[in-house]
């Protein structure tokens, strides 16, 4: 149930607050109010840990054997295919985070209208990221077409990629840190924390390999010139 409770002083007051060891006081507060054994936070734990695992391991079996784009006769069907798949299991991401939040207590401090506006404009900024990316690479370009053969022909460079690099990933953290201020949720807060780090975790697994999938590309068109 959801609830709203007083958080402890961990710190013991600003006036004796040790600045060396602020991160550590931060995530000792947080834990104050989440249960990690909740059978809802351990669902949002694997669905967020699960999502990113899931499209790289079928795109690069994919890119090894084509045996998806066989089985469905076309890449882009096949590539289709697996982002309807990605899409509903962000859906169910999304729903394990929202009642792992719900669960759980709020946080005095964050149950505010400032709070509440400053997590919408997060949400918004994050929707932001997500749809223009979403737009500037196509269906074929969010959903790993790379890995069925579907290639651009230049690196995108327009909004929001000349701001910021992987930008769906991070306009999706911004989604959930959004959620969570919105919700007054520690529990929310924490799980965006680990959404973070599992989408640092892909991006060092998955640049590389993208980027030898076009030096091999550019490689075959300078020995047919």
């Amino acid at each position: 149930m959801s609830g709203s409770v007083a958080g402890p002083d961990c710190c013991g007051g600003l006036g004796n607050t040790d600045f060396s060891k602020a991160d550590l006081c931060v995530m000792t507060g947080l834990l104050a109010y989440v249960d990690p054994a909740h059978p809802s936070f351990v669902a949002a734990i694997l669905a967020i840990a699960f999502n990113p695992l899931f499209w790289n391991v079928v795109a690069r079996w994919e890119h090894k054997t084509r045996r998806l784009s066989k089985a469905f006769g076309s890449p882009y069907l096949a590539c289709y295919s697996l982002g309807v798949a990605i899409l509903l299991l962000n859906v169910l991401r999304s729903h394990c985070f929202t009642q792992a939040m719900l669960s759980q207590p709020k946080m005095e401090s964050l149950d505010n209208p400032l709070a509440y506006c400053l997590g919408l404009v997060l949400l918004g900024v994050g929707v932001v990221f997500v749809l223009s990316s979403f737009f500037a690479l196509g269906f074929t370009g969010t959903f790993l077409g790379d890995y069925f053969g579907i290639l651009k022909d230049a690196r995108v460079t327009t909004f929001p990629f000349n701001v910021l690099e992987n930008p769906m990933y991070w306009g999706s953290t911004a989604n959930y840190l959004g959620w969570a201020i919105m919700n007054a949720s520690p529990t929310g807060l924490l799980l965006t924390a680990v959404v973070a780090f599992i989408y640092v975790v892909a991006i060092l697994y998955e640049e590389p390999f993208t980027a030898e999938i076009y030096r091999q590309k550019a490689s075959r068109l300078h020995r047919r010139s």
